[in-house]
């Protein structure tokens, strides 16, 4: 079984996954870390590579989706973090995790997190969020023409983390698999 962990910036997604994993005895695989480490190689920020992949002709695209593809014929019970997992693993279980931006702005900023090191206060926090979630709408549609990514049609359980804990959240997933 597969279990796709989508969601806005600052969600929760990768904590949930973490959490979903060692509750259920999955693998958990994350395009956002494997992103992130292709960012640090490269010396930029996340944002950076971003602005990147809009103008490259698909090239960081193509190394990101090899690595989901492959997850379609896995045989494997995996937790799979990426915002496009319901895209490239249609036949998952999907989650969409959203939050309120403000929310989401405060989680981001105090991670501190060294692939988005320019969020040095809390305004320049939510512009980057803004501004990656903006460039990874217009890149997505134009590279895959999959519409929003956000949209509720595509997924199984859309859960608010605004108010709640990612281990709420976590058994929330985990009550209506029924596992």
């Amino acid at each position: 079984m597969i279990i796709t962990i989508c969601g806005d910036l600052g969600s929760g997604k990768s904590t949930v996954a973490k959490i979903l994993a060692s509750k259920l005895d999955f693998k958990r695989k994350s395009v956002g870390d494997f992103m992130g480490e292709l960012a640090l190689k490269r010396g930029l920020s996340l944002n950076e590579l971003g602005e990147i992949a809009k103008h490259d002709g698909g090239e960081i695209d193509a190394i990101l989706d090899e690595e989901q593809r492959k997850l379609k014929t896995s045989k494997e019970n995996i937790i799979f973090d990426s915002r496009l997992g319901w895209f490239f693993v249609p036949d998952s279980f999907k989650v969409y995790l959203k939050v309120d931006i403000n929310v989401a702005t405060e989680r981001i900023f105090k991670d501190h997190r060294e692939d988005e090191k320019e969020n040095v206060s809390l305004e320049e926090t939510k512009k980057n969020i803004i501004l990656r979630t903006n460039n990874n709408l217009e890149r997505w549609d134009n590279h895959y023409k999959c519409g929003r990514y956000d949209d509720p049609k595509h997924f199984d359980l859309i859960i608010d983390t605004t108010n709640i804990s990612a281990e709420e959240v976590a058994e929330k997933i985990i009550e209506k698999l029924r596992i």
